[in-house]
């Protein structure tokens, strides 16, 4: 028998309205869905509501004609903060722009309460649930809801049954999808509870957006977010076991994944250390950070992973995005999880059926704000219902992002035909419990700047409001005064990202009550505590795997840079006005085979000096170099940074993004290949540059940077060493023109002949490139460099460990007689054997950084006096 409250749980919006009518936000009346082009003039202040007909009046003299100069400069904010969302099935374009409208979402004093009212009483009533349904189970029981929507669901899991929710509250964050019907009233379309996505972006999207409206966002009086942020990451501390310094982490799935730019800039945003699950072990039941000083605690979690990837122990074996024992953890009550494992049966769109008489039963009161008509097809009586009225519903699975249950994407059915209708309604009466159906709401229409037949226009598109409910750490809930306005997707009627969605800001408009709450408290700097003392004096944590990638990080800058310089010599020799050396040939061409610029294949330029170049051109110009070149180099360069998107400035990621991004532009036709080629390189030049000063002046100097200046020092002296012995190996340097590319390939050619002017002395070079501790591109500066960056990481409590910092010895003046000695038949052999004893030294030194730093393999006491954190 059908339940009766799955049948009638809201009555369907706008039934008294014509079923093609929407809200027109702009108007605040209803409007025909066929209306795309807003052609009314928007100074006409009768087609306007009020809320809009201020904001246009604030837009200033320029007004209209300048709308299209703020929506260019919107676009630069984002490209230039390197704003993205990942499209899994682009492989063309992997990392999208984040799609962002010029114009905001209002939204009145007075519907805000309404929503507010409504999505707070709502989470009241989630709250409610879980802790019935992993409690006593009463709502089963009783028959208030069907247990194939909560055990037969798959992200309900048994293994959480019994287990008190830390700080006692199951559930932190919370997301609301609303759209509006053509009368204005709001309805619930979904609900997410397991790891809801877009409190960062939102927090973008604010920015960008009142940026390019600053007069109309502070005369509308518009509602701030930061005083609910911070209230958010303080009620976790206070519920997390650790108390008010207990450290919470942000679990991501990674950088691959499609919204880990919100992540990065929402632990960064909150103050939160952002990991990923092999940042983290469990020892002894609780949870721990892997860090370059060993294990720290970690007392909290705001997980943007899915539970059935959180532990591989328990979940699904394959795993590689969760931590081993977590759920025991959790189940210990030792670390807190927001939002805690087993919420995921919230979000099926079958449950919003049965929520008016869970409301009745756990909160005693209707539920205030509505959710659209839904039919679970699990039930006979509602597929009987349904099936005829497919065409003006949406199709939806019951257990959406089940691989065990059956999941699909959702059906729109005003836009079916026919036959794909009949379709579905098989599939439908194949499986029925799989299917949720859920009454089609023409969506509102927001007025958004785009382009019309080639010309800017106001067009009108379809929009719905996500809204987010947080925690207050008093057990209560805030609604965070916004939210993220989405675009639906016209083709697929959606309001999905990857599908051609895209965004807007929302404006909650202030009443007066809600004065601006000041970003703190000037109180509370009268006094110091000694808790005060201590978070003033506290580290920043490097994790263990940052610390890998900004070693790693370092390297690729300096190999590209390298690389740059190596190809811009040989291009200039091939190209110069003397024609090169046998020597200089040689010297060159194993240069560019041994860092791969060429491929090991390509001929060699003293035997064919055409195809050398044309092998060098090539390679220039292919994107997808797979020989560990220049192209190599930079990909390399840009997915470790990519890793490390909350480390570093919007500044410094956006040259490393345009870094990789002109090396991959095509050449201009007709243009000379070799002379595009030689811009091209001076251009990326610049940019690397850019990318080190960012790296020495805008990073701070924690154990993570020093590790990335060891590692541009590691990569430095392998090349530089390599270099010289090659070219005295070959006696190139013993020509002018081979001299001349030794001081280029240093970096030295200034600083060389402000010194000994046009000498041409081997003692000479030898000891600028060599000894010389006052030039930073020389040996001897390298190795001192390197020694200081590695004399910080020795750690002062293990007096037995092996001081790495004094592998290296630093050439010294006194070495440059023994260096210049040459045997009979020319050859520096002192140097030679000294340039390889560098070489070896600092390969074996990155081998040991990594045991050591990354992986921990020297020392497997380290995380044994860690459990007593």
């Amino acid at each position: 028998m059908q339940h009766p409250l799955n049948a009638s749980a809201a009555a369907r919006p706008g039934a008294a309205l014509a079923d093609d009518e929407h809200f027109d936000e702009l108007s605040g009346r209803a409007g025909q869905s066929d209306e795309r082009i807003i052609t009314r003039p928007l100074s006409d202040g009768a087609a306007l509501t009020p809320a809009w007909r201020s904001f246009f009046a604030h837009l200033g003299e320029a007004g209209w004609h300048d709308l299209e100069r703020r929506a260019t400069a919107l676009q630069r904010h984002l490209r230039d903060n390197g704003v993205t969302y990942n499209i899994y099935a682009d492989e063309a374009r992997l990392q999208r722009p984040w799609p962002l409208d010029l114009f905001p979402l209002l939204v009145s004093a007075a519907d805000w309460a309404l929503i507010e009212a409504g999505v707070l009483q709502r989470a009241r009533l989630l709250e409610a649930a879980m802790r019935d349904l992993y409690g006593e189970r009463r709502l089963l029981k009783d028959g208030l809801i069907p247990a194939a929507l909560v055990q037969g669901h798959p992200d309900y899991l048994r293994a959480m049954h019994g287990v008190p929710a830390v700080g006692g509250q199951h559930l932190h964050i919370l997301a609301f999808d609303l759209a509006r019907d053509a009368g204005g009233s709001w309805w619930v379309v979904s609900q997410r509870t397991q790891a809801p996505s877009g409190l960062g972006y939102l927090l973008e999207n604010r920015l960008a957006v009142s940026a390019q409206f600053p007069e109309a966002f502070e005369a509308m009086g518009v509602r701030r977010l930061a005083a609910t942020y911070r209230r958010f990451i303080e009620g976790l501390k206070a519920q997390a076991p650790g108390g008010a310094d207990a450290h919470i982490a942000l679990l991501t799935p990674g950088p691959f994944h499609e919204t880990y730019f919100e992540q990065s800039y929402l632990a960064r945003y909150l103050g939160v250390t952002l990991v990923e699950g092999s940042d983290l072990t469990v020892r002894g039941e609780r949870l721990f950070l892997k860090t370059l000083h060993g294990l720290r605690p970690v007392h909290g979690l705001i997980k943007r992973v899915d539970d059935a990837w959180l532990d591989p122990l328990e979940m699904r074996p394959e795993s590689r995005l969760g931590v081993p024992g977590l759920l025991q953890a959790v189940r210990a009550g030792h670390v807190l999880v927001a939002n805690a494992p087993g919420a995921g049966f919230l979000e099926s769109s079958a449950l919003l059926g049965f929520l008016p008489a869970l409301s009745r039963e756990l909160l005693g009161e209707p539920l205030r704000l509505p959710a659209l008509h839904t039919w679970w097809c699990g039930e006979p009586a509602a597929l009987h219902e349904v099936l005829p009225q497919l065409a003006r519903c949406v199709i939806k699975p019951t257990y959406p992002w089940s691989t065990s249950r059956g999941t699909f994407g959702p059906g729109v059915g005003p836009l079916m035909s026919p036959d794909v209708l009949a379709s579905w309604a098989d599939s439908i009466r194949q499986r029925p419990e799989e299917h949720t159906v859920q009454a089609y709401l023409p969506p509102a229409r927001l007025p958004t700047w785009g382009r019309h037949d080639g010309a800017v226009a106001v067009l009108a598109r379809p929009t719905m409001l996500r809204v987010f409910v947080l925690s207050d750490g008093r057990g209560g809930w805030q609604v965070l005064p916004g939210g993220m306005t989405r675009l639906v997707s016209e083709s697929a009627g959606l309001a999905t990202m990857a599908l051609g969605g895209s965004s807007a800001d929302t404006w909650v408009l202030g009443d007066g009550a809600h004065a601006a709450e000041p970003e703190f408290d000037s109180s509370s700097l009268v006094a110091i505590t000694p808790a005060d003392t201590a978070l003033v004096r506290r580290q920043r944590l490097v994790t263990s795997r940052a610390a890998e990638q900004l070693f790693w990080l370092g390297r690729y800058t300096e190999r590209a840079e390298n690389d740059v310089r190596l190809a811009r010599i040989v291009l200039n020799a091939l190209h110069g006005e003397e024609e090169p050396s046998h020597a200089l040939l040689m010297w060159l061409g194993q240069l560019a085979v041994a860092t791969g610029l060429v491929p090991p294949t390509a001929p060699a330029p003293l035997q064919d000096h055409a195809g050398f170049e044309q092998a060098l051109l090539s390679a220039l110009a292919d994107p997808d170099d797979r020989h560990g070149g220049l192209g190599d180099s930079l990909q390399r360069l840009r997915g470790t940074a990519a890793a490390l998107r909350e480390r570093l400035s919007p500044e410094h990621w956006g040259f490393i993004k345009l870094a990789d991004e002109r090396f991959r532009q095509p050449r201009p036709p007709g243009a000379s290949a070799a002379a595009e080629a030689a811009r091209a390189l001076a251009d990326l030049s610049r940019t690397l540059a850019a990318i080190t000063g960012a790296q020495q002046d805008r990073m701070w100097r924690d154990d993570g940077w020093h590790l990335l200046t060891a590692g541009r020092q590691i990569e430095r002296l392998l090349h530089l060493s390599d270099a010289l012995s090659r070219g005295f190996y070959t006696n190139a340097v013993h020509d002018a023109a081979g001299y001349g590319v030794v001081l280029e390939l240093f970096d030295s050619t200034i600083s060389f002949h402000a010194r000994h002017q046009r000498s041409r002395s081997a003692a000479a070079l030898i000891e600028h490139v060599v000894l010389n501790q006052q030039n930073p591109r020389s040996l001897g500066w390298v190795v001192q460099t390197l020694n200081q960056q590695l004399a910080h990481l020795q750690p002062a409590d293990a007096p037995g460990q092996d001081d790495l910092s004094q592998r290296l010895h630093c050439p010294a003046g006194d070495d440059l007689p023994q260096l210049c000695e040459a045997d009979a038949r020319g050859d520096f052999i002192h140097l030679q054997t000294r340039l390889a004893e560098l070489a070896a030294t600092a390969a074996r030194l990155s081998d040991d950084i990594g045991e050591r730093h990354f992986s921990h393999t020297d020392d497997v006491s380290r995380s044994l006096g860690a459990r007593a954190c």
